[in-house]
């Protein structure tokens, strides 16, 4: 019996970490943009500079970080930031949440845990950083907590304070790397930019 729960154990402890790494191979996000540019759609190189609110200038050190990814990302789509000379501001807010999650099992029958894969015996623990679980007789391990982020990027056009781009990236998962899924996101929010398709789109950029 001993033979038998140690191997249905390693099965499912095996299926956990496969699914895991998996995750971490790429980074799918859910992107909305919009655009109403008053002229002609920003040409490479147009100059902007960052614009923070009260509370985001009340934890600059916190803010530094997500506005170098944004300034990564725009890089690339062909804005330049400088302040003295800046065309458009450039505001970025960030929310993550740490989410519950919730498994099914019970009894050495094993059953469905809500990550893909089947474990005997589980039985769940609550609590504001997730839900952790562990096997029915005395091995056991914890899920790792379940995240969900978004970001909005708003462009302002500086001669008239419009909003003249907007762009939202919402991503979830278990990948506890916060910047590093935020750099990826940032990629993903901008792609099309300045003149992205309209609608809902599911976008995968891949971990380099």
């Amino acid at each position: 019996m001993k033979r038998v729960l140690t191997a249905i154990f390693a099965l499912a402890f095996t299926g956990f970490f496969i699914t895991g790494c998996a995750g971490l191979r790429v980074v799918e996000s859910d992107v909305t943009a919009f655009y109403n540019w008053n002229a002609a759609p920003p040409a490479p190189g147009t100059p902007y500079r960052f614009e923070r609110l009260p509370s985001q200038q009340a934890v600059g050190a916190q803010q530094d970080p997500i506005e170098g990814i944004a300034r990564n990302a725009l890089a690339k789509v062909g804005m330049e930031l400088n302040p003295a000379t800046a065309r458009y501001s450039v505001q970025v807010r960030v929310n993550t949440q740490v989410v519950e999650q919730v498994g099914y099992g019970g009894g050495y029958g094993g059953g469905y845990d809500g990550f893909g894969f089947a474990a005997p015996g589980v039985f769940l623990g609550g609590g504001n950083r997730g839900v952790g679980f562990g096997l029915s007789f005395p091995l056991g391990y914890a899920i790792p907590a379940y995240y969900r982020r978004e970001l909005t990027l708003l462009v302002r056009d500086l001669t008239t304070s419009q909003v003249v781009f907007e762009t939202r990236a919402v991503n979830d998962g278990r990948q506890n790397e916060t910047l590093g899924a935020l750099a990826l996101m940032m990629d993903a929010a901008l792609q099309g930019f300045p003149q992205p398709p309209a609608g809902p789109r599911r976008i995968t950029v891949p971990v380099q």
